[in-house]
């Protein structure tokens, strides 16, 4: 034997100069070697940072505590190499030229072993680089070590655990987005074409595209030789087309063999699984790519909308014949969560864990591979079994919900079409690829629109895109599904409407109605004939209901929705019928009369909550704080409506959280009309109502803004929020509405701060250091004398000099000095300035001395500090 190193660092990789973040890692890394904790393994994908990372914890390590380091390379030897080998190498790497009789274990064990002057322990660091291919040689080494020297700590990087049984592990995920741009920016720089700052948004989609993934970054930076940016972006389809794994290999020097290039990274692991491991992993490539949690992102990864859940593997990836697809190895259902548990183990399936529910998923790169494998068994027709047998179970999935929906099962129900949204637009997708198949993206897309999914998840522009290209294509078959055409068109058009694109929303109507109605003067004449029933389907009805309360303000829509609403029950539709009785309801307190607002809100809060649906009692609850504000208990209306806003807020429905704080602000002015006394003033319990719907009101203009809704576009929600605003306008005065409405729009909706303030669990006072509105808040204030302040307050009001000395009993000369001071101590030049320093809580202080003003005489004006 041989000694190839001779110090404590030799063998130690040298330190990376372009190194890129990782501080969460390199902290726990520190603290457990601090620890002296036995075994700790850097668990993670191929190329995603493992070497590099520990090669830098040790150094830091090293520099911090000068405890000696021992690196090994595992990744030369063959794969199953047995203890023997395994020893070998790590004496080689290790072990300093000797000449004696020992044992190798022995020698290993002396090399390792540190003590002081009186014989106390030591710490040694031992680094097992790569042990994911011979994992039962180098775990039995490693126990054995551990148990035999005192003071070791071995740091093992591995695609999968070690096993051993006080293994700490550190998972090692994908890079947070601005490290992983970063790193690509670095090292673009190496090649010559730096990217410039106009380039990040494109830069950025590479990154994401290659899942942050560091060694899939290095070789696309590397690519910037051949092709530039918009190019690389090209070649990253995700799908068939994509040619991340025909990308030429990397550098030759001073990359490993396995590191050349991604297919090169993804195959050292594919190939140590066994033959049911990869026909599984290949089979998984029909589900939607999934995605690493960016540790820099506030998302709450209890609720993880990504992956496909143990029931949807089973249902699409396991042989329910003898051999499926492949007769010589076939898939058990029973054996299909033990082989999930052990692809991930080898980090190549992605576990998304919460606190109730496990879901996997593949990463885009992973995927890409997969697929690749799965079309090239039995010629493609594998890859076109799978994936009709996945649309076909997302198509009974949603198919099932639509069943279940105004149940108890509805939150459940919601999550679940969160976490497989990705999966049903990749079902949708694949359905266009055949027209015969048109039909099961169809019922797809129309389900997903009837359980309100689009509300919560995505977007109304893709879901009512999906629904169009679903029903174009079934308009290639023959005979065509007439019925669901129709119920497609008619949701097409009510989600139109919700869009505020009413052109488009009354051509469809029209539409329906042509295919729907028969005898030509009715078809002609259907919109003036509402005392009729046409016979039209409850979708179409239920549209037609809607298009006059949201464009045309028509209080027959109640009707129109009544008869909606009696058709869904008729059918059975309990879901239908229920957002027929909703609309119904939000008709009537918009445009019915009193009696009909509260007995049919009032009915149908009552029937949602002995369905026990909370999702749609939320929303029952809105329609019945509409009617309690104009024409019962505002105080009550105020009660149920913060209830509905706290459900939507914990089940993520922001379309139904942004009307309700739009409700509030309603609420709240019809208690604070004709709110002025005689003499003009007014109590702060009004003027801190009016406060709340300036602040909402800026608030939830940007939050309409960031959901692109266009309130101007939905008749009766922008008449009632106008008449909010005139009023919370007319009570605090033009200025100190302005200047409040404007902190409210720097209100940020995506931390929920709209909702919560308007719930009452967070104020102004609460405000970071670093909010929008504390930075755009100036704070001299504080700087000015009481005095100052009092006279400060006046003159923001509208007072005039000589009109504050009058009421303070000072002379002109003081004011005028006082006024000096202030301008100078807030640093401004306009009286009409000074609003914007007030603090939130002496802003009632500005609106009663504004009523209290006294009105100027027609003598010649008084010259006035800053007029």
């Amino acid at each position: 034997m041989t000694g190839r190193y001779s110090s404590s660092l030799g063998s130690l990789p040298g330190a990376d100069s372009d190194f890129v973040g990782r501080e969460r890692e390199l902290d726990k890394i520190a603290t457990l070697l601090l620890d002296s904790v036995p075994l700790i393994t850097l668990i993670g994908s191929g190329g995603i940072g493992k070497t590099r990372l520990a090669t830098e914890a040790v150094h830091r390590y090293h520099r911090a505590r000068r405890v000696p380091v021992h690196w090994v390379r595992l990744a030369r030897l063959a794969s199953g190499a047995d203890l023997s080998a395994v020893e070998d190498e790590v004496a080689q790497a290790i072990v300093d030229a000797d000449f004696s009789d020992r044992s190798v274990r022995a020698a290993l064990i002396d090399t390792l072993t540190r003590s002081d002057a009186v014989h106390n322990r030591l710490q040694t660091i031992l680094v097992m680089d790569n042990c994911e291919h011979v994992l039962d040689g180098s775990g039995r080494l490693i126990a054995e070590l551990l148990d035999a020297v005192p003071g070791l700590t071995v740091l093992a990087t591995s695609r999968e655990a070690v096993g051993w049984v006080d293994e700490q592990l550190v998972p090692i995920g994908s890079l947070p987005r601005r490290e992983a741009l970063r790193l690509f920016r670095k090292r673009a720089e190496l090649t010559g074409r730096a990217i410039a700052d106009d380039q990040l948004e494109l830069a950025d989609s590479i990154c994401r595209h290659l899942d942050n993934h560091p060694l899939s970054i290095r070789l696309a930076a590397a690519r910037l030789r051949r092709q530039p940016l918009p190019m690389i972006l090209r070649d990253l389809s995700g799908e068939a087309s994509d040619r991340r794994l025909r990308w030429s290999h990397g550098p030759r020097v001073g990359s490993e063999e396995r590191h050349r290039g991604i297919q090169d990274v993804i195959a050292w692991s594919y190939d140590l699984c066994t033959d049911q491991e990869r026909l599984l992993f290949d089979r998984m490539s029909v589900f939607a790519a999934g995605y690493d949690v960016d540790p820099d992102d506030e998302a709450d990864t209890s609720v993880l909308d990504v992956g496909a859940e143990l029931e949807a593997i089973e249902g699409v990836c396991a042989d329910l014949d003898t051999g499926g697809g492949n007769p010589e190895i076939g898939i058990a259902t029973d054996e299909v969560e033990g082989l999930l548990e052990r692809l991930a183990d080898q980090s190549l399936v992605s576990v998304h864990l919460t606190s109730d529910t496990v879901r996997y998923s593949l990463l885009e790169s992973f995927r890409v591979f997969a697929q690749q494998r799965l079309r090239e068994r039995s010629a493609g027709t594998e890859w076109e079994r799978l994936t009709a047998r996945h649309r076909r179970y997302y198509r009974d999935k949603v198919m099932r919900a639509c069943a279940e929906w105004l149940s108890p099962a509805e939150q459940d129900l919601l999550d679940w079409a969160r976490a497989a949204w990705d999966n049903l637009l990749s079902a949708i997708d694949g359905s266009l690829t055949d027209p015969r198949e048109s039909v099961i993206g169809l019922e797809i897309a129309v389900g997903l629109i009837s359980l309100r999914v689009p509300f919560i998840k995505g977007s109304l522009r893709e879901s009512r895109r999906w629904a169009e290209r679903t029903l174009a294509a079934t308009r290639e078959l023959d005979p065509q599904p007439i019925e669901l055409q129709i119920s497609a068109m008619a949701l097409i058009g009510w989600v139109s409407m919700c869009q505020g694109v009413h052109a488009d929303a009354e051509r469809i109507l029209d539409e329906c109605v042509a295919a729907c109605v028969t005898d030509p003067m009715a078809r002609a004449n259907w919109r003036h004939s509402f005392e009729l029933d046409l016979g039209l389907p409850a979708p179409v009805e239920f549209t037609r209901g809607t298009e006059l309360m949201l464009v045309q303000g028509d209080a027959r829509a109640v009707a129109v929705l009544g008869n909606a609403r009696q058709k869904f029950a008729a059918r059975g539709d309990l879901g239908g019928a229920a957002m027929s009785e909703l609309f119904e309801a939000l008709a009537a307190g918009f445009g019915g009369t009193p009696a009909q607002a509260m007995e049919i809100a009032r009915r149908h809060l009552d029937n949602t909550t002995a369905a026990g649906a909370c999702w749609a009692k939320s929303w029952a609850e809105l329609a019945w704080a509409i009617a309690l504000t104009k024409y019962g208990d505002p105080e009550e209306a105020l009660v149920v409506g913060r209830s509905a806003l706290a459900d939507q807020v914990v089940m993520r429905d922001q379309w139904g959280a942004l009307w309700a704080v739009h409700i509030r602000m309603w609420t709240l002015a019809r208690m604070s009309g004709d709110a002025r006394t005689a003499d003009g003033t007014v109590s702060d319990q009004v003027i801190a109502r009016a406060t709340e719907i300036a602040l909402l009101g800026g608030g939830v203009a940007t939050w309409r803004q960031r959901l692109g809704v266009n309130i101007a576009n939905l008749r009766p929600f922008e008449t009632e929020t106008d008449n909010a605003i005139d009023i919370a306008r007319d009570v605090l005065g033009h200025e100190l509405f302005e200047a409040t409405q404007r902190e409210g729009a720097l209100l940020r909706p995506e931390h929920d701060e709209v909702a919560r303030l308007a719930l009452g669990t967070w104020s102004l006072d609460k405000l970071e250091v670093d909010h929008p509105i504390r930075r755009g808040r100036p704070a001299p204030w504080q700087e000015l004398s009481t005095a100052e302040q009092e006279v400060a307050t006046l003159a923001a009001a509208g007072w005039t000099n000589t009109a504050i000395a009058a009421t303070r009993g000072n002379s002109f000369k003081t004011v005028d000095a006082q006024m000096i001071s202030i301008f100078q101590k807030l640093m401004i030049t306009s009286r009409a300035d000074i609003i914007r320093f007030v603090p939130a809580d002496r802003r009632n202080e500005v609106t009663n001395a504004s009523a209290r003003r006294p009105k100027r005489t027609r003598r010649g004006p008084t010259p006035e500090r800053g007029r």
